[in-house]
């Protein structure tokens, strides 16, 4: 081989792992930029659910005024989750505080099972469908978050791209998990 042949296959090697590198880093951060985007899309649900929970507060105070301990509980929850959103805080943190909000607006829809007018209350009954419905969109969001997850983390993990996130220092996501709570069996109890 000549000497020309030899600098133009060492200006294709670097040409091309340059490229590589180019690629791989850009295919870095739109999985990263994808992770991003699907936690946007469960905090807006969330900020949904936490601005509807007041109107259902009010509405279920309306019928039953004397259960404050359980109005107290949501509203408490629902400052912690607006505490942990506006603050620095990690993903479980937040979790965690979102977790304790849907158990107490649990708390509330038990109260509202024993006033049978508020059952029928329509203003009660439009509330509980639109957060029924925010809900399966806010599961839905999270199920979208963590795809986009598991795809970045995958491709921080892998070789060669581990390479590359490693240099300009990528680091995982956290998924979004049940909290232990959540996880609990919950106890049905039918009592007269």
């Amino acid at each position: 081989m000549n000497t020309g042949t030899v600098v133009l296959i060492v200006v294709l090697v670097i040409i091309l792992f340059v490229w590589w590198l180019i690629v791989t880093y850009n295919s870095l951060v739109a999985l990263r930029n994808l992770c991003r985007n699907g936690w946007s899309q469960v905090d807006v649900q969330l900020k949904r659910r936490a601005d509807l929970i007041p109107n259902l507060v009010e509405t279920v105070k309306g019928y039953a005024g004397h259960e404050k301990s359980v109005f107290t509980d949501v509203t408490r929850a629902r400052s912690a989750v607006q505490q942990v959103s506006q603050g620095p805080s990690s993903l479980q943190d937040r979790a965690d505080a979102e977790s304790q909000l849907t158990h107490a607006i649990a708390n509330l829809y038990a109260v509202s099972e024993r006033y049978p007018e508020l059952k029928a209350d329509q203003n009660f009954l439009d509330l509980q469908n639109q957060l029924k419905t925010l809900e399966n969109q806010i599961a839905a969001a999270r199920q979208m978050y963590n795809d986009a997850v598991l795809k970045y983390n995958n491709k921080l993990q892998m070789f060669p791209s581990n390479i590359v996130a490693g240099i300009f220092h990528f680091t995982e996501e956290s998924m979004f998990a049940a909290s232990a709570q959540d996880r609990e069996v919950p106890v049905v109890k039918f009592s007269n």
